[in-house]
């Protein structure tokens, strides 16, 4: 389980300055385990940032984060890995020079058999043959990186996995085959967590529970039969972020509860 309480984190307004401004404002939250969450909202409400806290990528200018019972708020990147929490970036990392069977030899922490490298790319809709002794570097695409990436991850088994928009850049077959796989995993049922932040409507769709971010603060939260309805999103394949209108009707809805 993850608990973040009073979470805040604080920028300088320019270089050198030391006026700052809040990018994440005392935001408590728990994710229970084998709870399959997505954190949505507006562009530039703190969700990318929050995602990073969580991973260790930044550090909180106050709060807490707990994870399992152990506080892990001053925890290392590694040291969160170790505790079996796994991230993916936005805009994933190039290594030049390491081959994909390398990277998730490594992320597996084993040599991992060429089946089971293949049934990896498979699961994130790349061929294998073509894909698993490529470099990991520029000549991959930023849809080929993100992929490999979401392959790597699964690779780890991490008992948290936290993807930060894993739909960025990715071709819609991808992105279908993307969210099959999510589900897949969260219906193993054995007690790991998936933690996405998107505004998709079908990864929205399938979630337990939905977070509503804006301006650093969870403006609304709840399980997605009592969220999505209020959502508003259109039946749109690619829905947008929720407008005021349906993120008020969103709140009410969620407090008559």
């Amino acid at each position: 389980m993850l608990e973040l309480k009073n979470l805040v984190f604080e920028v300088p307004v320019s270089e050198g300055a030391k006026e700052t401004k809040r990018i994440i404002d005392d935001l408590s939250l728990t994710i229970a385990d084998n709870r399959f969450t997505v954190i949505t909202g507006p562009n530039g409400g703190g969700k990318s940032t929050l995602a990073k806290l969580i991973m260790g990528i930044e550090q909180p200018t106050s709060g807490q984060i707990i994870y399992n019972g152990q506080d892990i708020t001053n925890a290392s990147i590694t040291e969160r890995a170790r505790l079996g929490i796994g991230y993916g970036f936005q805009q994933p990392a190039r290594f030049k020079g390491m081959k994909v069977k390398k990277l998730f030899d490594l992320a597996a922490g084993k040599k991992l058999g060429k089946q089971e490298c293949f049934d990896l790319l498979g699961k994130v809709g790349l061929d294998a043959k073509t894909y698993l002794l490529r470099d990991v570097d520029k000549s991959l695409s930023g849809g080929e990186l993100k992929r490999i990436e979401i392959a790597t991850i699964l690779a780890s088994n991490p008992q948290m996995a936290v993807y930060d928009e894993p739909e960025a850049g990715i071709d819609l077959w991808s992105f279908e085959r993307l969210t099959t796989t999510f589900e897949e995993l969260y219906k193993k049922n054995d007690g790991r967590s998936i933690v996405i932040i998107s505004h998709q409507e079908r990864i929205i769709d399938i979630a337990d529970d939905i977070v509503i971010l804006r301006a650093g603060k969870i403006e609304a939260q709840g399980p997605a039969r009592v969220m999505i309805p209020c959502l508003g999103f259109g039946g749109k394949v690619c829905g947008e972020c929720p407008t005021d209108a349906a993120l008020q009707k969103m709140t009410d809805a969620v407090q008559e509860q």
